[in-house]
């Protein structure tokens, strides 16, 4: 038997992932399931395209982070060419999961956490990237994980400050999306995503670090309030057991309730 036929077996086009130079499919390697990207045709036999091909697989090779698709070799596979082969995240994109009404409470929790931190990442390993629209953005089938796909193919010494600004207008774009298609809401998030997307850009935040601290300051505040209201019960409480409609020990030897708070009292 051909080694190529074991090697590679159940190769399947799917177009609706395909990206602008790129066709995108699924298929098994040895048996494992992967995804693999090759050059739309047009582009496949120009030298300009084939060079962004190979510098986009040197530059997400050294890549690592849990919620950007990992590449893991670049083949020539028999029908298809030249490819960059990756870890298998078949599953629905966000923009399939707006377009049907399904974004629920995990997906909001995951964009706001995990896709602020790989995007991050992405700015920090300074990779020129295509905007962040729902299409890059994946949820696994089996079990859900939040997937950044389309990082791009050129990291440079630093980014200019357009693009990591682009980056949170972008941000808070899909984020209001993902949100409007939500059967639920949350001041909080629309508060940033308001932020995020202000009309004049020195209004906007500056950086990511900024958007964390302003979600993390929305936890402790909810922290603050879930203990204030745990003191407020229980100064009601002491209160009512001063007052003369509290209940009263009925059996000698019995303590009162307020003995049971002498440190409180």
């Amino acid at each position: 038997m051909n080694s190529e036929t074991t090697r590679w077996t159940e190769i399947e086009h799917l177009p609706e992932w395909d990206e602008e130079f790129y066709h995108i499919y699924t298929a098994k390697k040895f048996g494992k399931w992967v995804m693999i990207k090759t050059l739309r045709p047009e582009y496949a036999d120009d030298p300009k395209y084939q060079a962004m091909i190979e510098q986009e697989f040197d530059v997400r090779y050294s890549l690592a982070h849990p919620n950007i698709v990992m590449i893991n070799d670049f083949e020539d596979i028999p029908g298809i060419g030249r490819c960059i082969v990756t870890d298998d995240v078949y599953g629905d994109s966000l923009a399939k999961l707006i377009r049907e009404k399904k974004v629920t409470r995990k997906h909001i929790e995951q964009l706001r956490h995990q896709l602020l931190n790989a995007l991050e990442y992405v700015q920090n390993s300074h990779i020129v990237h295509p905007p962040l629209t729902p299409d890059n953005i994946l949820f696994t089938e089996n079990i859900g994980n939040l997937k950044l796909i389309d990082v791009g193919y050129e990291q440079r010494p630093s980014l200019s400050h357009q693009s990591t600004a682009d980056d949170i207008y972008n941000y808070g774009r899909v984020l209001e999306a993902a949100l409007d298609a939500a059967d639920f809401d949350d001041p909080t998030l629309r508060r940033v995503i308001r932020k995020c997307t202000e009309s004049d850009p020195r209004r906007r935040y500056r950086n990511i670090q900024e958007i964390h601290l302003a979600l993390e300051n929305h936890g402790n505040r909810r922290v603050a309030a879930v203990i204030l209201a745990v003191l407020v019960l229980m100064v009601l409480l002491i209160v009512w057991l001063k007052s003369p409609y509290a209940p009263r020990p009925v059996l000698t030897g019995v303590p009162s309730l307020l003995n049971l708070f002498p440190l409180i009292i």
